[in-house]
């Protein structure tokens, strides 16, 4: 088996399963009890604040002596099992809408036209808005072209459009409109050059006439007359700025906001973007120190606006919310080199597409159909920003419908098609009477809703002759007390005294509550609460105390050894524990002498529960632990000084310890200390039973150590000084030797490779050639 075929099977069988249970489970057990949660409720209009499932119960005398009011504050169901007839409960604000009974047409695409809701706090109302998408509904559409200079050659395909728009826009429609404008950027540096003679002639290519730049001009007024479309937009020249991205979200917002100028009808409107650029977006404007936020706000001025370099560009939500508010569908027909720049910007401008403009605009009237079409098939049911204590959502009824989503969506919706949306609105607390409208976006037909939040009772009780002790009236069924009296019943008379002077008396400290929370402060004085179950009892000045809230063992109260009495178990005879779980019994809380925790705790359970400093299972002191031995070390040096002699004293030193003298230490376990000769003392340490009771044996010899040889010392550190020292020079002396002898080495070795040249000394060389002089030739003949 695949590993497709093996999610079938277990989806196929989680669906089996989850049949079985509809068929077993009855119906009834699925359906969730309502839950009143009352906290600090004294009276109707609290309670019907606390939740949507509470009710009041104004039946006169509904609660005993010693219940509190929050007593009539239940569900109904709670209120009627409890004796309240239906007549006396009060529970209002349960959902009222009226509407209107309009019904769908070819004028009317969205019904009813009106709701009223009257909600609780927390409660949930629920009605359903239809939608049937009528055929030829008027259309308005207005052209808003970017006249930089690259969009020249698309001006000339757009001058003869207007006939064309038309028709193609009445083959879906009985009536529609065209107007035109156009835009190119802020006109201050560094959007445009501010040189006069770039000013008049702004275009990279002086042979082409250009008009001056601007930021926005409003060109046409919506109209039917294609050929008054031809001839004011035939009457337009292309312009030019000096970077890229253009002031296009300028225009759009001026477009969006100025509908009286432009010429919105109330019906479908369209605003088509053409452009081959990107957009400056709210901030760039600090490139020209403009810091001023755009205000949202018309400011066309003979059809130009000429206020571009006081306000900055708008964010992309600030037009986004404008456009939405004016129902306006944008329609971006962009040039395939920004088509993802104006796919991003679309997914955050609701009911927008996106189109791929061809390099000349000889595209765009199929572009518009088209987008119309697609525009048009999707419904989304919206109702702007609502306040934070207002949730609203929506179950879409449609075949991509989705449930519980902030806005209403359905996709392919054809003509004459009907849809219907549930709308959930909740209102989480108590306000002021609201409003809002829902909308179809891109339509102009809405649904006024308002909510009114019922937050108070309107009881009509009758009159009860002498009712509150004569001192007050019933409203709601509980006393509402003349001035000077107070209580449940108007049976206190206030003597001056505030109500909350009165409360002081009740409060056990200034942080407590009344009574504890569980009685009323009546005349000053604390009346506890009684209890459904007798058995169970509150109790004590401010009703502080209970015969229930103890300790538990065995899943009883006290063990059922014992009674409760305000939070503590007071054990029977034999029986002992925080929980009166043990019988009484010593056995196990004696020591090896019979004495119970050694005289240091009680016995508790047949366990001992020891005083500070000592441990179980006796109440010893570290038993056996070494860490006792230094505390007792001068007590035992004081009774080794004294040796032999019986007139010391040591008891300063030795409080509560009995010494005993030995001649010699025969325990495994001792204690070895030194004395202040640095002597070495051996003693048995025994704990007495009491508190710190001590018994200490003890032997007179001591260990101490023999003084030391100064002279062999300081002759050994001397002599040991010499050695070293001398070790040392032998080995400088060594390691000299043998560096001398491997340097003469490597001398005689590169002496020996030496090359001496053996020629004759060119002044001692014998003539080559021997004169005689005559003149001894003759002497020596």
């Amino acid at each position: 088996m695949n590993t497709w075929e093996a999610e079938k099977s277990k989806e196929m069988g989680f669906r089996v399963i989850v049949l079985w249970l509809l068929i077993l489970v009855p119906t009834s057990s699925i359906v969730f009890a309502k839950e009143c949660i009352k906290t600090k409720v004294s009276n109707c209009k609290e309670c019907i604040q606390a939740g949507p499932d509470c009710a009041w119960c104004k039946k006169a005398n509904f609660t005993s002596a010693g219940e509190p009011d929050s007593a009539r504050c239940d569900t109904m169901q709670a209120l009627a099992e409890r004796g309240c007839e239906e007549t006396d409960i009060e529970n209002p604000g349960s959902i009222e809408l009226s509407r209107d009974r309009l019904q769908l047409g070819s004028n009317i695409q969205l019904i009813p036209r009106r709701i009223n809701l009257r909600l609780r706090p927390g409660q949930t109302g629920e009605f359903v808005v239809k939608f049937k998408r009528a055929e030829g509904y008027p259309v308005d559409l207005y052209y808003l072209m970017d006249l930089s200079f690259s969009m020249n050659d698309d001006l000339e395909n757009v001058k003869g459009l207007g006939d064309k728009l038309l028709t193609a826009l009445n083959s879906f429609t009985k009536s529609a409109h065209i107007g035109f404008g156009s835009f190119v950027d802020k006109t201050v540096l560094p959007f445009v050059s501010t040189h006069p003679e770039q000013l008049k002639n702004p275009c990279p290519d002086k042979t082409i006439s250009c008009q001056p730049p601007f930021a926005f001009k409003h060109v046409l007024n919506l109209t039917g007359n294609g050929e008054s479309f031809k001839e004011h937009v035939g009457n337009q020249y292309i312009s030019g700025n000096l970077d890229s991205p253009e002031g296009g979200l300028d225009a759009m917002m001026q477009v969006a906001v100025c509908g009286d100028k432009i010429g919105w009808r109330n019906n479908t409107r369209l605003l088509v973007y053409a452009t081959d650029d990107g957009f400056h977006i709210a901030g760039d404007g600090k490139l020209a120190a403009i810091l001023t936020p755009n205000d949202g706000e018309c400011h066309l001025d003979d059809n130009v606006y000429k206020r571009n370099a006081e306000f900055d560009y708008p964010s992309v939500g600030q037009l986004a919310q404008m456009l939405s508010k004016n129902n306006i569908q944008v329609v971006f027909a962009v040039t395939s080199s920004v088509f993802k720049t104006y796919k991003d910007l679309s997914d955050l401008i609701p009911k927008s597409v996106v189109g791929t403009l061809s390099h000349d605009s000889n595209n765009v009237v199929a572009l518009i159909e088209k987008a119309y079409q697609d525009l048009s098939s999707e419904v989304i049911l919206d109702h702007g920003v609502s306040p934070d204590f207002l949730e609203i959502l929506y179950d879409s009824n449609c075949t991509k419908g989705k449930l519980n989503q902030p806005k209403g969506t359905c996709s392919d919706v054809k003509i004459n098609e009907e849809i219907s949306f549930k709308v959930k609105v909740t209102a989480k607390k108590c306000v002021p009477d609201q409003s809002f409208s829902i909308r179809a976006l891109g339509f102009t037909d809405q649904v006024a809703v308002s909510i009114t939040t019922v937050c108070d009772c309107s009881c009509d009780d009758p009159p009860m002759p002498g009712a509150c002790n004569s001192s007050g009236t019933i409203m709601c069924g509980i006393c509402s007390c003349n001035p000077g009296y107070v209580g449940k019943n108007c049976e206190c008379k206030t003597g001056g005294r505030t109500s909350h002077e009165l409360e002081q008396n009740c409060r056990k400290d200034n942080s407590s509550a009344v009574c504890s929370g569980a009685g009323e402060c009546i005349c000053d004085q604390c009346v506890c609460h009684t209890n459904e179950d007798p058995a169970k009892k509150i109790y004590g000045r401010y009703c502080q105390c209970d015969n229930w809230n103890c300790e538990m063992f065995n899943g009883m109260v006290c063990g059922g050894n014992g009674e409760c009495d305000c939070s503590t178990c007071k054990c029977f005879s034999g029986y002992e524990g925080s929980a009166c779980q043990c019988k009484i019994s010593t056995d196990s809380c004696r020591n090896s002498r019979g004495s119970i925790c050694s005289g240091r705790g009680t016995c508790e359970c047949n366990k001992c529960t020891c005083k500070g400093g000592y441990i179980p299972p006796f109440c010893e002191k570290c038993p056996g632990c070494p860490s006792q031995c230094p505390r007792f070390g001068p007590c035992v040096e004081c009774y080794i000084q004294q040796g032999d002699k019986t007139s010391g004293n040591c008891s300063h030193v030795c409080p509560g310890v009995t010494a005993e003298k030995v001649e010699q230490i025969t325990e495994q376990t001792f204690c070895k200390e030194k004395d202040s000769d640095n002597c070495w003392m051996q003693y048995v340490l025994y704990e007495n039973d009491g508190e710190d009771k001590h018994t200490i044996t003890y032997t007179l010899k001591r260990e101490c150590p023999e003084a030391p040889n100064f002279i062999a010392i300081v002759g050994g550190t001397i002599g040991g000084v010499l050695l070293i020292g001398l070790i040392l020079l032998l080995i400088w002396k060594f390691i000299t030797e043998v560096k001398d002898r491997k340097e003469y080495q490597r001398f005689e070795k590169e002496r020996q490779q030496a090359t001496w040249k053996g020629d004759i000394n060119p002044i001692f060389t014998t003539a080559t050639t021997t004169v005689k002089n005559p003149h001894f030739d003759d002497e020596e003949e």
